[in-house]
């Protein structure tokens, strides 16, 4: 994650209280019938959170309101979905609760009930992240030593976190997984540090075993790891962990190790290239414009930290065969609920989905009130869409509704259809494998907007409260 005066620009929300309960499961969503809107809204002010509202019906009823105008027949990008990162930290709080507590929490993200949000994508760190308790790699040695063969390498640092993954997977078995690396084992980096440091090109074979180690082990224990990226933030040595990979380097790693290697041991998992912000597009398109590398390459991920969200479009726009993913964006300490739910629903969820983006992830899952666990040098401010305050009490935090505004409603493998925007109105249309229309608003204005819903020469008025996101199932 990463960890300087960024930080303090994209801030998150402040911990909020009360519960927020949903009245309706993705279930019942899919059976709804007829010329009825059905919508769920939060609240920037934090009054009404993910709660069903009154529904509304198709009319021919004319009258002066401004369009939001849906056509299902312009069709972009399938969904795979939307979640988090789960860190070694989440689980490590998440497992404090009770056990009737914590079952319930899981179900609650996981599970497809009325009071669940339906995550359906998480993101992983290979060894530690930031957001761990300590730091560590699957093959630590004494210092001066080697591995080639990494023959000490063991997953039993991640055993907590193997068997929460198989209790969410128990929950729902097609969760998608991508896992990407905030450092390579210190013994395979140039300063032999976990900060920092660039990896040796004598273990680019290595560490490229490594990841079939990683993915082969994650496999015995019933976990499929969908996709990796080679390196978490690789322009961003300053985090502990990290490891600097230019992308001539993450080309070179790629073209003559990763993707090969890949190859040989028959692992069909993905390669992901980039994983970093916004404002270096070119890294990604480097990379795949070396032909011997885009054969191994499924796409590029994204955050934005920096640089602009249309950057993923630029992308797409080059490489219009390969993916796009949206795989991080904080919340901190130091936000306020409106400014984060806003800004986030307008760039990660709407933004990331109108710019080709098959995923749409928030960073840290759950932490505690004094924003921890993390690393020494890791992020201090990081705040979870849960905080864990003791055994039977968790708060669930703006991040939360941002992302359940699209999981709940948005299941993996709905297609993402046409919507017109306005000035103050940002939109992104969804059509389910149920045949169901799925519109999410966020509404720029302070004020209420009041606009119809157009779809097949139908329209529908509604009314959105000013600086809120609320979304629209038909």
């Amino acid at each position: 994650m990463k960890f300087h005066n960024l930080y303090s620009f994209f801030r998150g929300a402040a911990l909020l209280s009360g519960v927020a309960l949903f009245s309706l499961s993705c279930t019942s969503v899919a059976s709804n019938k007829g010329n009825e809107v059905q919508y769920w809204l939060t609240k920037g002010d934090g009054s009404v959170k993910l709660q069903q509202q009154a529904s509304v019906k198709f009319v021919n009823t004319p009258n002066s309101f401004q369009h939001i105008e849906i056509d299902d027949a312009q069709k972009f990008q399938y969904v795979d979905g939307f979640g988090y990162t789960l860190t070694g930290g989440s689980v490590e709080v998440i497992n404090r609760l009770s056990p009737s507590k914590r079952k319930t929490l899981l179900n609650e993200l996981f599970g497809n009930g009325k009071n669940s949000i339906s995550i359906s994508y998480l993101r992983l760190s290979i060894g530690a992240s930031d957001l761990d308790g300590e730091v560590f790699s699957y093959d630590d040695l004494p210092e001066g030593s080697t591995d080639p063969s990494l023959s000490k390498f063991s997953l039993e640092k991640d055993k907590n976190l193997i068997a929460m993954l198989k209790e969410i997977l128990s929950i729902n078995p097609k969760i998608k997984i991508i896992a990407a690396p905030w450092s390579a084992p210190v013994w395979m980096k140039d300063n032999g540090k976990s900060k920092g440091g660039s990896l040796k090109p004598e273990f680019y074979g290595t560490y490229a075993q490594y990841f079939v180690k990683y993915i082969q082990g994650m496999k015995k224990e019933g976990i499929t790891i969908d996709a990796v990226t080679p390196q978490n933030e690789p322009l961003h040595p300053g985090n502990n962990p990290s490891l600097y990979m230019p992308s001539e380097k993450q080309g070179d790693f790629i073209k003559n190790h990763l993707g090969p290697v890949f190859k040989a041991n028959g692992i069909t998992t993905k390669i992901v290239v980039y994983d970093h912000n916004c404002n270096k597009p070119e890294y990604a398109i480097d990379i795949l414009r070396d032909s011997e590398a885009n054969q191994y390459i499924d796409g590029s991920a994204f955050h934005l930290y920096e640089g602009d969200i249309s950057a993923l479009s630029a992308v797409h726009d080059a490489f219009p065969d390969k993916n796009l993913y949206f795989t991080e964006q904080w919340t901190g300490s130091k936000g306020t609920f409106t400014e984060d739910l806003n800004w986030h629903t307008k760039n990660v969820i709407i933004g990331s989905m109108r710019n080709w983006s098959k995923i749409a992830l928030e960073w840290n899952l759950a932490n505690d009130p004094k924003y921890a666990p993390h690393t020494d040098g890791g992020c201090t401010e990081c705040k979870g869409a849960i905080t864990v305050s003791d055994s039977e009490n968790f708060t669930r935090n703006v991040s939360y509704y941002i992302i359940a505004h699209a999981s709940k409603f948005v299941p993996a493998g709905s297609q993402r259809i046409a919507s017109t925007q306005t000035d103050k109105l940002s939109t992104a249309a969804f059509k389910t494998q149920f045949g169901k229309i799925v519109l999410i608003v966020q509404n720029d204005n302070p004020s209420d907007e009041n606009f119809n819903i157009k779809f097949a020469g139908k329209t529908a008025a509604v009314t959105i409260s000013g600086r809120s996101a609320a979304t629209y199932i038909f």
